[in-house]
């Protein structure tokens, strides 16, 4: 096992599966301590097992939080005091879809929702771990957001309003807590292959993805995990306020995945759609979805 990040404690929120689960597992094998955090119980417990079986069970602990509730957000924090002690990384993670469609016809209640999960929820992590964090000496905030925040053409309206508000926020933040030592941070994702994305696509979506960027193969959770963990690692101890971009050129050609004609944003706008009606049902909250039209469908 690495050590860059030995005896740290971290939260990942949307710790369930995708860029999430793989920042668990990530974590855990740099030798951190982590917090899991998601509203689907089932699939994070799949994420705790697959950790506890390459570093055991003491390690890896999960807490239910629907980080739109600020309770849930407080309660989780308190969690990772009172099972490991302290707090060095919170990984605001979680995230949704949102709402689709064409801003004539969306509904306010869509539109709010979607900003309480991917906004407020990491207004919500940034407050109250930071709260914990200057009792401690510092520590690190990490928010994903996407490259939906940055261009136009890289997701729904609502979505990239959200994480330009994620970009906006940690960069206010990062200059308000570092006189206390807490370094705050965004990934922005590109067009991340994750299980959200995925569902319903019958097109190998890897193929789609891979043909949509310079680089020619899709992105993984893992390529944005490793970078959240050079962010909560000493590695960047002088990095802070960024939003550091994780998607394989497309923003330095210039997004356009949503333009009209572009097969990779059919087949993505799609694969979305067709997520959504599954999920609405259930509640999920997904980890992020990342072409920016979920910004990563996590």
């Amino acid at each position: 096992m690495l050590t860059r990040l030995q005896d740290r404690v971290a939260i990942i929120t949307g710790g369930a599966s995708g860029i999430g689960r793989a920042s668990v597992l990530s974590f855990v094998r740099q030798g951190a301590r982590v917090v899991v955090a998601d509203i689907d119980r089932e699939r994070a417990q799949e994420t705790l097992q697959l950790a506890a079986a390459e570093v055991g069970p003491e390690r890896v602990c999960f807490q239910v939080c629907d980080v739109s509730r600020e309770a849930d957000v407080e309660a989780l924090v308190h969690r990772a005091l009172t099972e490991y002690g302290r707090l060095d990384c919170m990984f605001n993670n979680a995230g949704l879809p949102g709402a689709v469609g064409p801003i004539t016809d969306m509904s306010v209640d869509a539109w709010d929702r979607t900003f309480a999960v991917l906004s407020r929820g990491v207004f919500l992590g940034i407050k109250h771990a930071a709260r914990a964090l200057q009792t401690l000496g510092g520590g690190t905030i990490i928010n994903t957001a996407s490259i939906a925040g940055l261009n136009a053409g890289a997701g729904p309206a609502p979505y990239s309003a959200c994480k330009a508000a994620v970009i906006s926020l940690t960069r206010s933040a990062a200059v308000e807590l570092a006189p206390l030592r807490i370094r705050v941070n965004a990934v922005c994702p590109g067009l991340i292959l994750t299980p959200l994305l995925e569902r319903g696509q019958s097109t190998p979506l890897a193929q789609v993805l891979s043909t949509a960027q310079p680089w020619p193969e899709a992105g993984l959770p893992e390529h944005v995990a490793e970078v959240a963990v050079f962010l909560a690692s000493e590695e960047s101890r002088f990095v802070t306020g960024e939003a550091i971009v994780v998607d394989g050129g497309i923003t330095a050609r210039g997004p356009g995945v949503f333009a009209q004609g572009n097969p990779a944003g059919k087949a993505i706008a799609n694969s979305i759609s067709k997520s959504l009606k599954r999920e609405a049902t259930a509640g999920t909250q997904a980890p992020d979805f990342d072409p920016g039209s979920s910004g990563s469908l996590e």
